[in-house]
């Protein structure tokens, strides 16, 4: 089982496509995916185990725009189906459970 992390924000609607979503990880999980070493993969991309809720999938985070810099986030993209199974829309607070695993 990889490193795991938890965090709580809002869900966001990417403006340059409609129907993408997001929610960005807080400081704190940022911190804790930058400082794991891991080998490179697309787009800056790391593997994770997303739960919210009582629904839990396999996708990738990415850095998030101005992430170039040792501060930048990262942004976990929410999938229809979980957004639906979840009962979740945009601007509503969302609670992740994060396993590295790359």
């Amino acid at each position: 089982m990889g490193e795991q992390v938890g965090f709580t924000g809002p869900l966001w609607e990417w403006g340059a496509r409609d129907s993408w979503y997001f929610v960005t990880l807080d400081d704190e999980a940022a911190e804790v995916v930058r400082e794991r070493p891991r080998p490179p993969r697309g787009f800056g991309s790391v593997r994770v185990r997303a739960t919210v809720g009582s629904t839990t999938w396999t996708t990738s985070i990415f850095p998030s725009a101005g992430a170039g810099d040792e501060d930048g986030s990262y942004v976990l993209p929410v999938k229809r189906a979980v957004r639906a199974a979840e009962g979740i829309e945009e601007g509503d607070p969302v609670t992740v459970r994060l396993e590295l695993l790359d």
